[in-house]
This record gives structure tokens, sequence and C-alpha cells, in this order.
């Protein structure tokens, strides 16, 4: 069992203020992982005041002294690989085999990737008679969600980092081991004091202080859309500035000239991963009404190649969920969808058989649902694929704009020139075009109640930065 009983403020494992613990259960079976400290207010503020402390001094290092440290991370994250795979297993359910390529590959992909744009990326230019110029926006409050824990936090902190701002990180209670070995290995790599500080606990107090306090000059938030509405309420008080990356509900449109057999697979794929705890994960499939029982038919074969299992073992394909409130959540979201008329075409609201012990959910496919029920409407967060139909492609449009909703999505079509002419109209962030694979150096982000601000590459980097222009008298003629 995993036990952190300090946090990691102003360069120094420090005792709580708060009394308080927070308790994380594995995924597979429920059992108590270990425990974290619950911060209170004067905890979080500790954290504020050291990182507003050590703001100008980062601020004034080189790119090069600062790529330095990002380098010393990511090799000390690489050589934990196998303790970190292991605590985020448990931590979101994800099999094993998919956590070290993704929950620990792509973090340390990330902070080398940052260490390497730093160096090369422009800070000035030359605009007229003004010299424009990037500098660091200040003291980053970060705040991070269970699904994708790791990666969600690198995004934030090595970017932040690169970019000459000091970071207060609040990560979510449901997954926390992953930051403090982050923060063990930040302390490792010598990173000065007060630049990098870790406080654990809830958002409507440890969060709160950072969305609200004046020395925190943004606030970068991950999670559902109704707490990143609270974090932007609270922000607007002292007019910082907010990056918010939100809910989806992203339709995979399949049109009439598509290969189906390959369709039904990709966007399977798609809402399946992480037994769909991912925010642009395709929970809508749309499809020609004249097509529906040639899709239903692959998709009932296809399901069946989901099979549940341990997240431990390295064969599992599909884990369970993260909490039991999420298993919960999940289940009663079927539920509603059966009530509201969907067919059942795969799966179920029961547990499994054989996986009572943990949070497993059946991987399943809900079908003739209807663009205005709630399963097409609302993020459940877990493997369950709606299928609409639509009666031509304007409809199709029309129905995968209908949402609040505008992160991810993708167009199957045997044209790639049509199904860009499709992509150009839905409006979301992101369009996979017949299985486009994901790209880490492209904008992540959305648009509507997905959120605003993009992370990823160059784009996830200019978000930490704030513009100034020094304007010169120009040269008499």
């Amino acid at each position: 069992m995993k036990t952190y009983d300090k946090f990691f403020i102003d360069g120094q494992w420090v005792t709580p203020l708060g009394r308080g613990t927070l308790d994380v259960f594995h995924s597979a079976d429920a059992k108590l992982m270990g425990r974290i400290p619950e911060g209170a207010v004067e905890d979080a503020e500790a954290a504020v005041a050291a990182a507003r402390t050590a703001r100008d001094t980062w601020a004034a290092t080189s790119p090069a002294e600062r790529a330095g440290y990002l380098r010393k991370i990511a090799a000390g994250l690489k050589a934990r690989t196998d303790e970190l795979a292991e605590v985020m297993t448990g931590e979101t359910g994800m099999p094993i085999k998919l956590v070290r390529a993704i929950q620990v590959g792509g973090p340390v992909y990330h902070w080398n990737k940052y260490a390497e744009l730093v160096e090369s990326f422009a800070f000035e230019a030359r605009v007229g008679n003004s010299l424009v110029v990037r500098e660091p926006v200040g003291v980053v409050g970060a705040i991070t969600p269970w699904n994708y824990p790791l990666n969600q936090i690198t995004l934030k902190v090595a970017p932040a980092l690169a970019a000459g701002c000091t970071v207060v990180l609040k990560p979510s209670e449901v997954a926390p081991f992953n930051a403090f070995i982050l923060a063990e290995v930040i302390a490792q790599a010598g990173l000065p004091a007060g630049v990098f500080n870790l406080v654990t606990g809830l958002g409507p107090v440890v969060g709160e202080v950072l969305a609200r306090h004046p020395d925190v000059d943004m606030v970068s938030f991950t999670g559902s859309t109704r707490a990143g509405k609270r974090v932007s309420e609270v922000a607007s008080q002292t007019v910082k500035r907010v990056a918010l990356e939100l809910g989806g509900k992203s339709a995979s449109v399949v049109l009439d000239d598509a290969d189906l057999a390959a369709a039904v697979k990709g966007t399977l794929n798609a809402c399946y991963l992480n037994s769909g705890q991912t925010c642009s994960a395709h929970t809508r499939m749309l499809v020609p009404a004249s097509r529906y029982d040639e899709v239903k038919a692959l998709v009932r074969d296809a399901v069946a190649r989901f099979t549940l299992g341990d997240p431990r073992e390295e064969t599992t394909r599909l884990g369970p969920l993260a909490s039991a409130a999420q298993q919960e959540r999940v289940q009663t979201y079927i539920r509603k969808g059966l009530a509201e008329g969907a067919e059942l075409i795969a799966g179920g609201d029961t547990v499994p058989e054989g996986f009572e012990a943990g949070f497993f959910v059946q991987p399943t496919v809900l079908g003739r649902v209807t663009p205005d029920a709630t399963v097409a409407q609302e993020e459940i967060f877990g493997p369950v694929l709606s299928i609409i139909t639509y009666q031509d492609e304007a409809d199709a449009v029309r129905i995968a704009n209908d949402s609040i909703y505008g992160l991810g999505g993708g167009v199957w079509s045997g044209d790639e020139a049509r199904a860009v002419r499709v992509a150009r109209r839905i409006r979301t962030g992101q369009v996979d075009i017949n299985g486009g694979e994901f790209n880490v150096q492209a904008p992540f982000g959305g648009f509507k109640q997905s959120g605003h601000g993009r992370e990823n590459g160059v784009y996830g980097f200019e978000e930490f930065l704030e513009y100034k222009s020094l304007q010169f008298k120009s040269a008499k003629s």
C-alpha cells in the first residue's frame, strides 16, 4: 500500500496543515491502494506563496537552462516506467500494456519535446517600430483529471515550466500517486525551490484557492464541464487567464460510401479506449438509415472482441472503470438509454459475470438512439456507444453539431475529399479522417462547452506566454 503524508512545497516535503486523508482504491478489485493528504486552504496558499516568490527568478533563466531540467525530469520518469505503469493501471483501469505506451510513454515524450521546443522557439520579433516579445504568464495553477493523469499533468506542467512559469499542481484525488512520483523525480532533478509545488485535496477547497487567488496568474483546468464553469466563475474575480479542456460527445460520421467494417472497427476503438474514459471518445456513431442493419451486425461481431480482463494482465484489452462512482454513473446511463427507447445491441447495465470485485462495466452499444436522447446528449465517460441514423449528408452534419460539446469526432468516406468537406462543417476541435491517428504535435482542445485553449506541441506552449510590445521612436526620414 502506498501512503504519502507530505506535500511538495518550496522545494521540500512538508507536513500538511490540514489533518484529513483521502483513500485511493484499485480499479480491478476495489481494494485500498493507499492514502494521500487532504489539503486545506492554508496548504494551497502556502504553495501559491512559494510559486510567487520563485516566479521572477525562474522567468529570468535561459531557455537552455530550463530545457536541461525538463530533460532530467523526462529521464527520471522513464527510469520509473514500471512503477508508474503499475500505479496508473490501478488508478485508471487501463490495461498495463496500454498504460506503458500511453500513460507513461506519452509524458516522457512530451517532457523531452518541450525541452527541444523551448530551445528553438522565437521569443521576440521586430514588427515595424516595435519589438514584440513573449514572456511567461507567471504563476500557473494546474488542476488535472484522473483518466489520463500523468499525461494531463505533463501537458500543463512541462510547457508551463518551459515557458518560464512557476506551477502549483492539484491532481485528481482519484489518481494521485503518479503526481507524487513526478514530484519525487522533480526534486531529484534539482529544480529550484518553489518552481513546482504539489498539493492534493478536493476541488471545492484546493482547486478554488488556485482559481481565486490573486497571485495565481493563470489556471489551467481539465475535467468536467460543470467543474470548468465553476473554475471560470471563480477565476473571473481576479481576471486571470483560464484554459479549459472539458467534456465531449464526439460524433463518428459514417457516410454512405464508407467502408463500413473499417468504420465500425475504428469507431469502437475510439469509443472504448481506456474503457471509454476519454473526453474525446467517439461515443456517437452516425450511420445512414438505409444501412443500419448492416452496421448492427458488424458492431455485434466487433464488440465481442473487446473482452474484459484484469488490467494488470498483459493480454487484457478492456479493463474496469476508475471508481465505484464512475461504474454506477455509467450503468445508470445505460438504463436511461434503454428506458428512452434505445435498442440494446451489445452489453447492458449489469455487472459482467466474474468481475464483481472491481469497477467493471460491459462494453455496450445502444442502437436506434434518437439525437435528443439523454445518452446522445450527455457525456457518459464509459464504454457505451450510441448509434444514431440519419437521412442524408446535411442531416448527418446537423446531428453531429447538435451538442453543447465540440471536442473530437471522425468522418468515414470512400472519398477523402468528401470526408474533408464534411469535417470542415463539424464544429469541433479535432476530426479524424478515415481513422487518422492522433497527432501529439497538433492542437488539442474544443469548441463550445468543450472549453477553450489548446494543448500539445507549440500550441500548448504558447498558452503559457504573454505578449509584450516595446515601441521605438521611428527614425526620421
